[in-house]
């Protein structure tokens, strides 16, 4: 009995053991790492008027000391009570300014060393240059003058850069508008230790289907934080560092110029809170300002969001979107719904749009209605805009060509389908107006010639555009396209005889050039070098292979560099996203191009290229729901179907070895790739990294899913691997940041599937990054969740047995 008692206690002790297991952090192999610490590529961004390029480098990976700077989640966003910043704020350590006409850059003398550069905005006559650095304490305010090439902090003063608009020129760039930490705010709000009563939410009957949301308020403390975090004094700035306080402190949710300068658009975030939605949602009172910070006008109070209809399509009651004409001095537009926000019910016109002209006092103006959900406006010269409607729900499009002047409608210049990649016009060239603000380029002469900048999706790949569109007679003439064996993307371009284009190859890293478009002669403006010359020799081909009915789908295969099909098939780790479809036609589109240079993320597999495997990366994922059919509704078998056939096409090449093909993704590749491993028995292992397997801890709807589980509870518990558990039997590796602040991707969604998995004996691991988002950031995090793919796909992949 004893010696049977001493053998249990040692099988439970290894059990435990075997089931949690304490490391710190590790390194991926030699060639995985070297890769990963490849520096990044310059950030070449255009001055307004194209005559200047900002050169911007970002960071490095942040390091695991870095990343655990404390983190407040808010009303749905993520603070750093440190500096009173975003925590998600995009920075970088390096700016230097390059001539248009020359190829050298000059850095800025006086740049603040250890610098994090975010917020960067161009003074409208592109003298200055303001941006803010953030540091441990706070935020700074500085300002680089262009022609000296001589960077300084302007105010002793720190920024609030949590919430808004943290920084803006004035039209007459006279002076920057900027939102500071209110002065004299005090200490941090202490919680009480003893709670003063019960948190209650209440209802009284009305339907209020809300989404999963993270980093919600939960209690009358979090309210308190809100208002000490949130709460900006604005002020203006000069470019002598002269400071002078606008208004009166507060939330300010959007703040903006009119484009003559005379007035403010202001939007102030208001109570009552909600725990149910994120900050976008909350009460706001939208008002007209003087420069000088002066209520002219109170526009529209906002209520509360909490009650919104289900659909993607669904919109507040009342007046939304309020913004100003471009190509007035002083003109606000804004959308009312006519259908009460509601999809779901019958409407021929679903929104008004109206105007206002300065100074507020006449009735507002109705400018256009629309069929479908208001998108935006560009406006032209006074003379036209164009404005874009769309419908989710059958992915519809509308572009109008209207007359400001006389409210006429010229013409629909497009009627399409969003998810038709052929047809797609791209996007409409702007240019500076007399105003400094945006508006649409037109061609010399009274008729609406435009420019349209597009991806270029056709059966040969994209192929990225420039196009010049006689509006009236629909007359197209394509004024550059990319040509192979290049990938050439047109950045810039104002009408006067030159683009300048992206180009890059399978062998190139992108590089700008300035293209002359009466010759086409090229001249490069920019020599950045290939960061990853270990890829060098590896192969690269876009595949195009048919589903079982009929479907075209594509992915892009890397082999090893020297590798041929006389060494025999390869294990294979496939990578993949879906993507829902209404139609067969548009699903069947072939997407990306053959002719890209590799770009490595945390996301991208390609790095186990150097590991002898064969990798399927961007593999396509459709899944098609025609007519009253929606796409979830055969979720499971479309996944299957389009792994068959990917997997079929590339043991059929002779390239890969069907007994070792892993398959893995992050977010919603991860939920796909756990649906896969639970109905097929295809792959040799999975792995899965931030997703979401329980579709019932979403009931109000997720990724493009409209219904909520109570509407179609079949279609919820057929879709969720969580459901069929017992069935996963294929080794599956899980990493999940402890943090993710993903709507949906909460990490109790990988910790409840490996339970499950493990509770009916399957192969699994679960790896929590401490201090990790759904993208995970700290370097030590990144390389270790290498690792574990690394380990798990030479155990269970290469060197299965």
């Amino acid at each position: 009995m004893k010696k049977t008692l001493l053998s249990l206690f040692v099988l439970l002790n290894i059990l435990s053991v075997s089931a949690q297991i304490n490391l710190t952090y590790q390194t991926p192999p030699a060639s995985i790492q070297e890769l990963l610490e490849a520096p990044s590529t310059p950030i070449v961004h255009f001055s307004k008027s194209g005559n200047k390029l900002l050169l911007l480098q970002s960071p490095d990976y942040p390091s695991i000391e870095d990343v655990s700077q404390p983190i407040l989640g808010l009303a749905g966003l993520r603070i750093n009570p440190l500096n009173n910043a975003s925590a998600v704020a995009i920075t970088y350590t390096k700016m230097s300014l390059q001539e248009i006409k020359s190829t050298d850059d000059q850095t800025f003398e006086g740049l603040p060393a250890n610098a994090r550069i975010g917020n960067i905005t161009w003074s409208p006559d592109e003298k200055y240059i303001a941006f803010s650095n953030a540091t441990k304490e706070g935020v700074e305010l500085w300002l680089a003058d262009v022609e000296r090439r001589i960077a300084r902090k302007l105010s002793s003063r720190y920024l609030n850069d949590a919430y808004g608009n943290t920084l803006q020129w004035a039209p007459n760039g006279a002076y920057i508008l900027a939102q500071f930490i209110v002065d004299n705010r005090g200490e941090r709000p202490v919680e009480d230790a003893v709670p003063k009563g019960p948190i209650i939410q209440e209802n009284l009957g009305k339907a209020a289907p809300s989404r999963t949301y993270q980093n919600l308020l939960k209690n009358p403390y979090d309210e308190k934080l809100m208002d000490y975090f949130l709460s900006s004094q604005l002020y203006n700035v000069d470019v002598e560092g002269k400071e002078v306080a606008v208004a009166t402190p507060a939330i300010y949710r959007e703040i903006s110029f009119s484009p003559d300068g005379k007035y403010l658009l202001v939007q102030k975030v208001q109570k009552p809170y909600s725990y149910l939605v994120p900050i976008y949602s909350f009460p706001f009172q939208t008002s007209i300002y003087n420069a000088k910070g002066k209520e002219v006008k109170a526009l529209h109070l906002s209520p509360l969001a909490e009650n919104l209809p289900t659909g993607f399509d669904a919109v507040i009651k009342g007046p939304r979107n309020y913004s100003w004409r471009t190509d007035m001095p002083s003109t606000l537009y804004w959308v009312e719904a006519q259908d009460g926000g509601d999809p779901n019910k019958k409407a021929s016109i679903r929104d008004l749009v109206y105007t206002l002209k300065a100074p507020f006092g006449e009735d507002k103006r109705k400018f256009a209605e629309t069929t479908l959900r208001f998108s935006n406006i560009v406006w032209g010269n006074g003379q036209y805009a164009l404005l874009r409607e769309q419908w989710q729900k059958d992915r519809s499009e509308k572009i109008t060509l209207l007359n400001p002047s006389n409210l006429q409608v010229v013409k629909i210049v497009a009627d399409r389908s969003t998810e038709d990649s052929y047809s797609d016009p791209g996007d409409f060239v702007t240019v500076n107006g007399k105003f400094h603000t945006k508006v649409l380029l037109f061609e010399k002469g009274t008729l609406p010639v435009t420019f349209t900048i597009g991806t270029g999706a056709s059966p040969e790949g994209d192929r990225p555009f420039l196009l010049k569109w006689d509006l009236m007679t629909d007359k197209k003439d394509t004024l550059f396209k990319s040509r192979a064996p290049y990938y050439e993307e047109p950045i810039f371009f104002n009408n006067k005889g030159i683009v300048y284009v992206s180009r890059e190859s399978t062998e190139e890293p992108p590089n700008l050039y300035r293209i002359d478009l009466k010759n086409r002669n090229g001249v490069s403006l920019t020599s950045f070098p290939d960061p990853y010359p270990s890829l060098k020799g590896v192969s690269k081909q876009q595949l195009s292979y048919p589903r079982k009915d009929g479907i075209k789908l594509t992915a892009t295969l890397y082999l090893p560099k020297g590798y041929t099909k006389e060494q025999g098939p390869l294990p294979v780790l496939m990578w993949a996203y879906p993507r829902e479809f209404k139609s067969l036609k548009a699903a069947g589109q072939v997407k990306g191009s053959p002719y890209r240079f590799t770009r490595l993320a945390f996301r991208s597999p390609v790095y186990w290229v150097t590991r002898g495997y064969a990798i399927l990366d961007q593999t396509d994922m459709p899944i098609v729901g025609e007519g009253d059919e929606e796409p979830n509704d055969t979720f499971v078998a479309q996944v299957q179907e389009n792994a068959r056939a990917v997997i079929d096409y590339v043991v059929g090449m002779g390239v890969a070895d069907r007994n070792r093909i892993a398959v893995g993704g992050h977010s919603y590749g991860a939920f796909m790739t756990a649906n896969l491993l639970a109905h097929t028995d295809y792959f040799a292992a999975g792995i899965a990294r931030s997703g979401a397997y329980n579709r019932t801890l979403t009931p109000f709807g997720f990724q493009y899913e409209e219904r909520t589980y109570w509407e179609a509870p079949s279609v919820y518990y057929q879709m969720s691997p969580f459901s069929f558990a017992n069935k996963i039997k294929t080794p599956l590796l899980m990493t999940h940041g402890i943090d993710d602040e993903n709507s949906g991707t909460f990490p109790v969604q990988s910790e409840r599937l490996y339970s499950a998995i493990k509770g009916h004996g399957g192969i699994v691991r679960l790896v929590l990054l401490p201090k990790e988002f759904h993208g995970y950031r700290a370097k030590e995090s990144i390389m270790h969740t290498f690792w574990e793919m690394d380990t798990w796909l030479e155990k269970y992949v290469k060197n299965r047995k």
